[in-house]
C-alpha cells in the first residue's frame, strides 16, 4: 500500500470495490499535512458578528456518525463569533483586515439550545475534494456528524478557565470538536479558532467561504513561520476581544481572566508556543504533534508549563525542532507519545473513520481510544496547571494506558 504521504498527489485509480476504494481513500483524509518544523494591547478597531450554523438535517445516505460523548458533568453550549482586526492587513490576501471565525464552547444548562452541524455543506465538500474523497464519502456524512454541543444553550453561572484551540494547517477548527466539547463539559470555556485563508474552506458571514490562500504561498520554513507568528498575533487579538474592557462575546463574564491557556494541533501547536512567548496572559500550553516553526526563545517561556503530545514517531530523534527546543522549555514539562498513532490521532478524524469502517493501517490506534487518550492527557494537563489539582497520570506510565510513552531526553 502506498504511504499516506505519497497518496496526496496520486490521481484517482480504479480499484476492485467501493469498500476498498473507501479504505484507501480514507488514508488521504488522515494524510499528514505539511508539518511545521522548526504585543498584547488592543489598539485596533474590531467588529463582531454572532454567526450560528443551521441545525443538522436528516441523513440522506443512511450513515450516522457520532463523536464520542463528553466525559464531564456539564452540558456544552456553543456560539460562533466573527472577529475583524482592522489594525492588520491579512498576510495571505494582501488586502483587507485580518479575520477570524471562533467557536466558543462553555458549560451550559442541560436541555437548552439546539443541535448544530459539524460543518456546513460547502466546508465539508471542500475538505473532501482536497483529500480526494468527494467520490467516496458523501458530504452529508461530515455535515451530519453528531456533536454534543448546543447552539444558544443557557450558560451555567460561574467563572471558568479559558482554553484557546488552534487547528492544523489547511483543516477546519471543527476537527478539534471532540476535545473542545470534553473540556467544556469539565468546566472550561473553549475558543476554537479558524485563521482566515488557512483552511481549505471556512464559512464566514455574508455567504463567504474563504479558501486556503496560504496553501499557495507557503513553500518553505520561512512561510510556515509566518503562519505560526501570524496565529500568535491572532490569539492575542482574540484575548483582547474576549477579556478586554468591552468584550465582544455576550457570555464573556464566564471567563476567568487569570486562568488562560492554549493547545494546538500540528502548526497550531507551534503557534501555541509562539503565542505564549509573545503573550504572558497564556499560562500553559500543549503542542499536539506539531514542529516548532517558530522556535522557542532562548530565554524560554518564563517558567510556564508546556507539554509535547506526539504521534509514535515523535519521540527523541523523531523531530529536529522538538529535540532542539526541548531544553529551552524552562517550566514544568512533559514529552509524551502514543504508540500506533499518527499525525491526526489528536483530532476527530480517527473516530469518524472508525465508525465508517475505514481503518488506518499506518496508525492502528482505534479512533475511540485516540479520542479517549487525547482527552485524558490534555484535560489532566489543564486541570493541574489551571485548576491546581495534581494529576498523577502526568507523573509517568499508567497500567491502563500501555500505549502511552513518557520521554526524558
Amino acid at each position: 500500500m502506498k504511504s499516506m504521504t505519497s497518496m496526496k498527489s496520486m490521481k484517482p485509480m480504479t480499484l476492485p470495490s467501493r469498500r476498498t476504494a473507501a479504505s484507501v481513500a480514507l488514508l488521504a483524509l488522515l494524510l499528514p499535512l505539511p508539518l511545521a518544523t522548526a504585543g498584547t494591547s488592543f489598539a485596533a478597531e474590531a467588529s463582531v458578528v454572532v454567526a450560528g450554523r443551521p441545525a443538522a438535517g436528516p441523513e440522506s445516505h443512511g450513515t450516522t456518525v457520532e463523536l464520542p460523548r463528553p466525559t464531564g458533568r456539564f452540558a456544552v453550549g456553543r456560539e460562533d463569533l466573527h472577529l475583524v482586526d482592522r489594525s492588520r492587513t491579512d498576510p495571505w490576501a494582501g488586502s483587507g483586515p485580518r479575520e477570524l471565525m471562533v467557536t466558543m464552547r462553555y458549560p451550559a444548562r442541560h436541555d437548552t439550545g439546539r443541535t448544530t452541524r459539524y460543518l456546513t455543506s460547502e466546508e465539508a465538500r471542500l475538505l473532501l475534494v482536497d483529500r480526494g474523497l468527494d467520490q467516496v464519502i458523501p458530504v452529508e456524512t461530515l455535515t451530519g456528524t453528531r456533536t454534543h454541543d448546543r447552539s444558544g444553550a443557557r450558560p451555567l453561572a460561574g467563572r471558568y478557565p479559558l482554553i484557546v484551540l488552534s487547528p492544523g494547517f489547511t483543516v477546519h477548527r471543527a476537527t478539534l470538536t471532540a476535545l473542545a466539547e470534553d473540556l467544556a463539559s469539565r468546566g472550561y470555556v473553549v475558543a476554537a479558532v479558524d485563521h482566515a485563508y488557512e483552511s481549505v474552506g471556512t464559512a464566514f458571514p455574508g455567504g463567504r467561504v474563504l479558501r486556503c490562500l496560504a496553501c499557495e504561498k507557503v513553500q518553505d520554513e520561512a512561510g510556515y513561520r509566518t503562519v505560526s507568528d501570524t496565529r500568535s498575533r491572532d490569539v492575542s487579538f482574540l484575548l483582547d476581544r474576549l477579556t478586554g474592557r468591552s468584550p465582544v462575546w455576550r457570555h464573556a463574564g464566564l471567563i476567568d481572566k487569570s486562568r488562560i491557556a492554549m493547545a494546538g494541533h500540528s502548526i497550531g501547536g507551534s503557534s501555541t508556543a509562539a503565542a505564549m512567548a509573545a503573550d504572558p496572559r497564556i499560562r500553559a500550553g500543549v503542542n499536539m504533534d506539531g514542529g516548532f516553526s517558530t522556535p522557542v526563545p532562548a530565554t524560554g517561556l518564563g517558567g510556564r508549563p508546556f507539554m509535547l503530545l506526539g504521534a509514535q514517531q515523535r519521540g527523541p530523534g523523531g523531530n529536529a525542532s522538538w529535540d532542539r527546543d526541548w531544553p529551552l522549555l524552562d517550566g514544568w514539562k512533559r514529552w509524551i507519545t502514543f504508540a500506533d498513532s499518527g499525525h491526526f490521532t489528536f483530532t476527530d478524524f480517527p473516530a469518524i473513520a472508525e465508525q465508517l469502517g475505514l481503518p488506518d493501517d499506518e496508525a492502528p490506534l482505534p479512533g475511540a481510544r485516540s479520542v479517549e487518550l487525547t482527552r485524558r492527557y490534555v484535560v489532566a494537563f489543564f486541570d493541574q496547571h489551571l485548576g491546581g489539582s495534581p494529576q498523577p497520570v502526568l507523573d509517568g506510565p499508567s497500567p491502563d494506558a500501555p500505549e502511552v510513552r513518557f520521554h526524558t531526553p
